[in-house]
């Protein structure tokens, strides 16, 4: 029973907000390409952090 609310790993939850910040982006990228450049490189920093975590684990 413990599976079905076991906690999400810091790097699933980025992994999460990454995919969030992408799709954000491509939908602005139509209306406000300075606010979809925005949004691309707060993705772009978390998948940094996602990459150190993985370096980490290693």
């Amino acid at each position: 029973m413990m599976g079905l609310f076991s906690r999400k790993s810091k790097k699933e939850k980025l992994n999460i907000k990454y995919k969030k910040k992408l799709e954000e982006a491509y939908k602005m990228s139509t209306v406000n390409r300075s606010e979809s450049d925005r949004l691309t490189k707060e993705a772009h920093d978390i998948l940094e952090e996602i990459k150190k975590i993985e370096e980490a684990e290693a």
